[in-house]
This record gives C-alpha cells, sequence and structure tokens, in this order.
C-alpha cells in the first residue's frame, strides 16, 4: 500500500473582590447564525443532557435568589425580635437552600460538561478524518501551523464555550432576570436605584474595553510572532548549531519577547482598570441603597431594615453576572468563530473522487503512458506542458532535471494526488480515473525524499509498509535493503524505540529503513523520489544492490540527483521548466549531446 514513508452559588460577599478582567477582542465568525446551526447539528444528540443541564440552571438560580428573601425575613422577623430558636432555625433552612443549590450548580456543570466531550470528541474525529481526505492543494496554499490551530486551538476553545460560557450565559440571564424581579417585588423605589448605576457601568466597560482593544490586537500579534520564532527556531535547531549562531538566535528572541512584555503589560494593564472600576460603581450602587433605604426607614415609609439587607445582598447578586457578561460573550464569540474556521476544513473538498464502479485489481502489470498531459497549481503557472512518454511493463524510468521542473509532479499525477489538467494518464491501458484510487495506490510503491518515520519501534516502521508482516519478513526487507547491517548494532536491534520522525537515526539510516519498507510493500509500481540522495557513496552502491533485485519485473520510476545511479534505466526523461527537454536511454542522450549529456560532463569535472 503506498503510504508516505462555575456560577459561584452562596451567600455573596460583601467585602472587596478584583472584579472581572478585560481578556482581550474576540474574533468574530462571519456568518453566526450559520455556524451556530452547524454546533446545533452536533449538539442536538445530546438532547438530554441540555435540558437536563438547563433544568438544574433554572433550579439553582431558583434557590439563589429565594436565599437573600430569607436573609430579609431572618432579620425581620426573628432576630429584631430577640427569637433565637426561629433565627437557628431559618439560618439553618437557609444554609440547606445554598447547600442545594450549589449541588444543582455542580450537576449542571458536570452534565455540561460530558455533552462538551462528547461533542468535541465528534466533532475533533469528523476533522482529522477530513484530513486524511483533504486534496493535497490545501496542504500547500495553507500553513500547517494554521490547520493546527484549527485542530487544537479553535476546538478547546469551543470545548470551552460549551462546557463553560454556554450555561453561564443562561445563567447570567436568568439571575440578572430573577434578581431584577425580585428586587421591585420587595421595592420598587429601591429597585430603580439599583438600576441607576447600570449606564455608569456600561458606559465604563465600553470606554475602557475601547483603549484596551488595540493593545490587546497588538499582544496577539506579537505572541504570534514570538510563537513562529519558537517553532522555527527549534525545528532549525541543528542549522542554529552548525553556522555557530546559538547567541544571535537568543538575542532575537529576547527582543522579539521583551516586545511581547511591553504589549501584553499595556494591554493587562488597561484591561486591569475594569475591575476595580466596576467594583467601586458596584460599591456606589449599593451605598445609594443603604443611603436610600435608611432614610425610608427613618421616614417609616414602608422599608424594613430586614429589606435593605435583601436589597444589598441581591445589588451584589445582579451586578457581579453584569459585570461578567461582556467576558462571557467575548469568550462565546471567540468560540463561534474557532468553530467557523474548523467548518471552513470541513466544507473543503475531498481529493479527487473515484468514478462509479471503478476498477480494483489484485495485480497491475505496470504498463504506465502519459499522453499530452498538461498540470498547473496556478492558472497562469503551467508546472507540465504537453507531458508523453510510455513505460512497458517492468522497466525502469528516470527523471531527471534541475529542481522545480515538475519531475515530483509527474509522481504525484501518478499516484493522483492531482487529476491532469489535460490529457491522459493510462495504466495498464485504462485511463487512471477508471481505478478505485485505494486500490491503486496500494499496489504503488513509494520512497519520498523526506523520509518520515513515526514513534515506535524499528520493527514496527518497515512494517507499516505490510501489517500483517512477520518478524521474518521484516528482516529479510531489511537485508534487501541493506538496512540489516545497522540495525543489528542498534541497542534492541529491531525492538529499538524511535523518536518522532526518526531523529535518533541518521538521514541515510532514516531512508534505508524506508527503503526496506517499500520492499516489504512488494508493489507493482515503485516510486524512488531522490531515494539515494542523502546517503554516503558507498551506502548508496549496498543501496543500489538491493533495489536492482527489487525493481526486476516491476515498472519503476526513479528521481535522483547523482546521474550515475540512474545510467542502466530502460528510459531517461530529461525535464525543464515543465517540458520533456530530452527521452532515450543513458547512450542515445550522450551521443545527442544535449542537455543530458551536459550534465554528466559537469558530474565528470565535480
Amino acid at each position: 500500500m503506498n503510504k508516505p514513508t462555575g456560577r459561584q452559588v452562596g451567600p455573596p460577599s460583601l467585602g472587596r473582590h478584583p472584579g472581572p478582567r478585560f481578556n482581550g477582542p474576540a474574533e468574530k465568525a462571519k456568518n453566526q447564525k450559520a455556524t451556530l446551526l452547524r454546533i446545533w447539528s452536533y449538539l442536538k444528540n445530546q438532547r438530554i443532557g441540555i435540558v437536563s443541564s438547563v433544568f438544574f440552571v433554572i433550579v439553582s438560580s431558583i434557590l439563589s435568589l429565594i436565599g437573600p428573601l430569607f436573609i430579609g425575613l431572618i432579620i425581620d422577623e426573628h432576630i429584631l425580635k430577640l427569637d433565637i430558636d426561629g433565627t437557628i432555625r431559618m439560618v439553618l433552612i437557609l444554609a440547606a437552600i445554598y447547600i442545594i443549590s450549589a449541588v444543582f450548580t455542580w450537576l449542571q456543570t458536570y452534565v455540561m460538561i460530558r455533552v462538551s466531550q462528547k461533542t468535541i470528541q465528534q466533532l475533533r474525529q469528523h476533522l482529522f478524518e477530513k484530513f486524511q481526505s483533504l486534496p493535497l492543494s490545501i496542504f500547500d496554499k495553507r500553513q500547517q501551523g494554521d490547520l493546527m490551530s484549527r485542530m487544537t486551538n479553535d476546538v478547546e476553545n469551543l470545548n470551552a464555550a460549551l462546557s463553560q460560557s454556554v450555561i453561564q450565559i443562561v445563567s447570567t440571564i436568568l439571575t440578572v432576570v430573577g434578581t431584577g424581579i425580585a428586587m421591585f417585588y420587595l421595592n420598587w423605589v429601591l429597585a430603580v436605584v439599583t438600576l441607576l448605576v447600570i449606564p455608569i457601568i456600561v458606559w465604563s466597560t465600553k470606554q475602557i474595553i475601547k483603549r484596551s482593544s488595540k493593545n490587546f490586537v497588538m499582544r496577539q500579534k506579537d505572541l504570534g510572532n514570538l510563537n513562529g520564532y519558537i517553532e522555527e527556531t527549534i525545528s532549525n535547531s541543528n542549522i542554529t548549531t552548525l553556522f555557530g549562531k546559538e547567541m544571535q538566535t537568543i538575542e532575537q528572541f529576547k527582543k522579539a519577547n521583551e516586545k511581547l512584555r511591553a504589549s501584553a503589560l499595556s494591554a493587562d494593564i488597561a484591561s486591569g482598570f475594569l475591575g476595580p472600576v466596576n467594583n467601586f460603581i458596584n460599591n456606589l450602587g449599593i451605598a445609594l441603597v443603604i443611603g436610600v433605604g435608611a432614610l425610608m426607614v427613618v421616614g417609616n415609609v414602608g422599608v424594613s431594615i430586614g429589606v435593605i439587607a435583601s436589597f444589598v445582598t441581591y445589588t451584589r447578586q445582579f451586578f457581579r453576572p453584569i459585570n461578567q457578561l461582556s467576558n462571557l460573550l467575548n469568550t462565546f464569540q471567540s468560540a463561534i468563530a474557532g468553530a467557523e474556521r474548523v467548518f471552513e476544513i470541513l466544507d473543503e473538498q475531498n481529493e479527487v473522487a473515484d468514478v462509479p464502479d471503478a476498477i480494483t485489481k489484485n495485480h497491475y502489470d505496470g504498463e504506465v503512458e502519459f499522453r499530452n498531459v498538461d498540470f498547473y497549481y496556478q492558472k497562469d503557472k503551467p508546472v507540465l506542458k504537453n507531458i508523453s512518454f510510455r513505460a512497458k511493463a517492468g522497466e525502469t524510468i528516470a527523471l531527471v532535471g534541475p529542481t522545480g521542473s515538475g519531475k515530483t509532479t509527474i509522481i504525484q499525477l501518478l499516484n493522483r494526488f492531482y487529476d491532469a489538467m489535460s490529457g491522459e494518464i493510462l495504466i495498464d491501458g485504462n485511463e487512471i480515473n477508471q481505478y478505485k484510487m485505494e486500490n491503486l495506490r496500494d499496489h504503488i510503491g513509494v520512497v519520498l525524499q523526506d523520509t518520515y518515520l513515526f514513534s515506535g519501534t524499528v520493527r514496527e516502521n518497515i512494517r507499516y509498509g505490510k501489517l500483517d508482516a512477520t518478524d521474518e519478513e521484516v528482516e529479510r526487507a531489511a537485508k534487501i535493503a541493506y538496512a540489516h547491517s545497522f540495525i543489528k548494532y542498534l541497542p534492541q536491534k529491531y525492538d529499538t524505540m524511535l523518536s518522532s520522525g526518526g531523529m535518533n537515526l541518521s538521514q541515510g539510516q532514516r531512508q534505508l529503513i524506508a527503503i526496506a519498507r517499500a520492499i516489504i510493500e512488494d508493489p507493482d509500481i515503485l516510486i524512488l523520489d531522490e531515494a539515494t540522495s542523502s546517503v554516503d557513496t558507498m551506502t548508496e552502491v549496498q543501496i543500489q544492490k538491493g533495489l536492482n533485485n527489487l525493481m526486476q519485473g516491476r515498472t519503476s520510476f526513479v528521481i535522483a540527483h547523482r546521474l550515475k545511479t540512474i545510467e542502466n534505466a530502460d528510459q531517461i526523461l530529461v525535464i525543464k521548466d515543465g517540458a520533456i527537454l530530452e527521452q532515450g536511454n543513458h547512450d542515445k542522450l550522450m551521443k545527442n549531446n544535449g542537455f543530458y549529456a551536459s550534465l554528466q560532463q559537469q558530474l565528470q569535472v565535480q
């Protein structure tokens, strides 16, 4: 087979607290309604959990609204009347109310987390499966970091919103509305006094956010630049060491780190004003309630001390969710934008599709023909122009030419990573798109230029070419590829663990294992893309001997910079600027004294 090698519950505190902090402007979704409907398509399978969570938050909110009423009742009917037994009894009931409220809050949080995790698991699975079927053009157009961010950050932001923000927004709305109704029920005058400070809160919050937003934008930009620099530095640490640029790298990181510190400091200082300012306004509202309430008590206009105590508690309970709402909406908005980015990938077209009744074969003879094939990644920039050649079954075809001439693109078309824009590609007399794609790729073995090994043992990496291969088959393939000669000296031999990418092996050793992987696959068509370009000459000779045995009876396509390795090829295609410049075997091309001959002469001079 062809595989590339919660809401606080209880009596509100009357003391000071830091208050909310603005977390910066959230990226907005382009089409929030459509995105919300897509999210619901995943959530609807969890209807029971969602309904249960909403029920729990309603009960919890109602119980938290009853608490302040009991506080006023206890003061007026028991404390002021020096009724100790009644006070103790009512306090115990109040404690029970808050305990039950806390239990229901925990239940709604627990249920919503389960709903969120099941939903996100399904979405993450769909996204990963989508990555496996995306055309290569998507990976050509998008940065790897961007795709990784959609798979991790965007999905996790949605997870946080579903498990916390959504239900908190519901709780906030219920609390604000319920508290408002309760306050007007107790005394409409004090309720109006409480509401007077809301415009001040809204205005001050808007002004602070307006001034801090630009600082958060700069912080996110600087953070992205720093993360990009770190990723680049880690990925190219060997180059840094090779050129002795460690100190320069540290100095550049220091500058980027300092720039992030400055922008983050500005953003956090600006947003840090939000908590103290809102705390001051909240306390101002409480002071107004106490002041007006005291005057009403002194004036004997129907307001009791217990009502004032209830109002103070309700005021705290009323302002807290209002202060938090901006952050909750910000988080929710950011999650919707992230979900939209995820759905953008899910909506991408899959790679080239199979035709109805596509052909499957147990064996391919390996006759390959390109007829007037044109291809481009961008319409105004052709990559292949009128490519025509025919490879008979069992022949070795060498592709030679400068970097960027189109050699690898021919191989990608043969693997059907892309479809040709015009012309025909035939295998065993049938157009390539008539075959079932998975079946075709199962019979094409590939050794890529950039060899990639997975985390696992040496044996597992070789067996990736044939998952049911026995240990004997693995070792036989390694011997043919001349990989056995170094594997036997590894600490655990074939059971030696390899790090991600096989970085604990040399480039040559990684390539030998990749070749062994192709050998054990036993393909009908073999593709060697720069297969021996990264090993020393002695190792290359050993590899070539094994490959010569492997290529017997198989159609093989070889791309190599070392022209010496392809002199025995049945056909050599000299490709330049996307077109076949010369075609023939080594002797014929040398007699033509053309571009290929000049390359050979340059090689001899070197």
